[in-house]
């Protein structure tokens, strides 16, 4: 056997996100793609903005010397100034680039904080629902995840987060726009979450950072504004990626911004830098780096999302589905008709649509649509939709 017997099990329980996704492929293969409506995965269909294209031929047609040569693991110095600039700019936070490492993508820079923070068996407290692959990054350093169990519309209960701050709680993961659920936590929740954090830190005597997790950060609907971690609590850590906003999620480009006043940063951020280096990343893509430099103040275009949310709640909702309807990012996450869920995305697919049960993200009964995809798809998926509830509804 050629695997691991963790990974083999691992691989088994491994991701319904990129499951789905391969059986699309094949299912496309075998009716025609004409015929396939695949929702599963939040892969981007949305160009880069203008500015990208603009800044690359630029960078193409005027080569810096060294341009893809290795550079301080950290990342360009430039480059750290322009985000903490942006940071600064919509935080009111005095970040300067000494608070800030240049990743590959919000999972690299999970990793990183991660192995940095972690000893073997500490506490990783995550909230349902969630993005599965939290667990397996814990699991790289040694950690373990605890869930806490969502409340009314998909927020936190807090006597679950309660329950789950333990003596050996390291780490409070927060995801906001959530993926699956596009469900924003506002600043009380979040005070709330920093209040529950702080009681934990006081019973046990121990030091818990609250690390969010945000790529949907700028992908907000409706004229929310985004409520930041770093007025909610002292020892905030970012994890990000330019994959959703600028739709760069194939070029692995993002950062780590740790809060500047919080009295333990500068061997906080060595850690960081040696292990952004140990774990393999060494640095983030040096063309990329110089790329969003210029680029902190520029997105996709967040109305036609917006478009595409609005078209399929509506949808959704007037067909009779149950959805909460999101603030942000580009996920749906309506209640199956039936408690089996995965029973309920097999009927779909016999209908040509592709989904993502819910219990992929711990919440069984619910299932993921990602609109992240072209309009003809979204228009196309609503008759499998139509039929899959009545075919559960006699």
């Amino acid at each position: 056997m050629p695997v691991s017997k963790k990974i083999a099990s691992a691989m088994e329980q491994g991701s319904w996100i990129r499951r789905m996704f391969e059986e699309g492929i094949a299912l496309k293969a075998r009716l025609g793609a004409d015929k396939v409506f695949d929702l599963s995965l939040g892969n981007p269909i949305m160009e880069p903005p203008a500015e990208f294209d603009l800044e690359l031929k630029r960078l193409a047609d005027n080569p810096p010397p060294g341009m893809h040569r290795y550079m301080p693991n950290a990342g360009y110095p430039e480059t750290r100034t322009a985000v903490a600039t942006g940071l600064a700019a919509e935080t009111g936070v005095p970040f300067t680039g000494d608070d800030i490492v240049m990743t590959c993508g919000a999972g690299g820079a999970l990793n990183v904080v991660m192995k940095t923070l972690l000893d073997p068996g500490d506490e990783v407290v995550i909230f349902a629902p969630y993005f599965v692959e939290y667990f397996f990054y814990a699991d790289n350093h040694g950690g373990v995840c605890k869930v806490v169990e969502p409340g009314s519309g998909f927020l936190p209960d807090f006597a679950s987060l309660k329950s789950a701050l333990s003596e050996r709680t390291r780490i409070v993961l927060v995801n906001s726009p959530n993926n699956p659920t596009g469900v924003l936590y506002t600043r009380q929740v979040l005070d709330r979450i920093a209040d529950a954090v702080r009681d934990a830190e006081q019973r046990y005597g121990t030091e818990i950072f609250l690390v969010s997790d945000e790529p949907y950060r700028r992908i907000l609907y409706d004229g929310h504004t985004y409520p930041d971690v770093f007025a909610s609590f002292e020892r905030s850590i970012v994890a990000t990626s330019h994959s959703k906003d600028l739709g760069l999620a194939g070029e692995r480009i993002g950062y780590i911004a740790v809060s500047p006043t919080y009295e333990g940063k500068a061997e906080l951020m060595d850690g960081l830098v040696f292990c952004n280096r140990t774990l393999g990343f060494v640095n983030a893509p040096a063309l990329m780096q110089r790329l969003v430099a210029g680029l902190q103040g520029a997105t996709v275009d967040i109305e036609a999302y917006q478009g595409k949310r609005d078209f399929m709640w509506e949808a959704l909702t007037g067909l009779g589905y149950e959805v909460v309807r999101p603030d942000g990012a580009f996920y749906l996450f309506p209640k199956a008709p039936i408690a089996d869920d995965v029973k309920f995305v097999d009927t779909l697919r016999e209908q040509g649509v592709l989904v993502v049960p819910g219990r992929g993200f711990g919440a069984e009964g619910y299932f993921r649509i990602s609109y992240c995809v072209d309009d003809q798809t979204l228009k196309g998926s609503i008759s499998g939709f139509k039929a899959a509830l009545l075919a559960h509804s006699q």
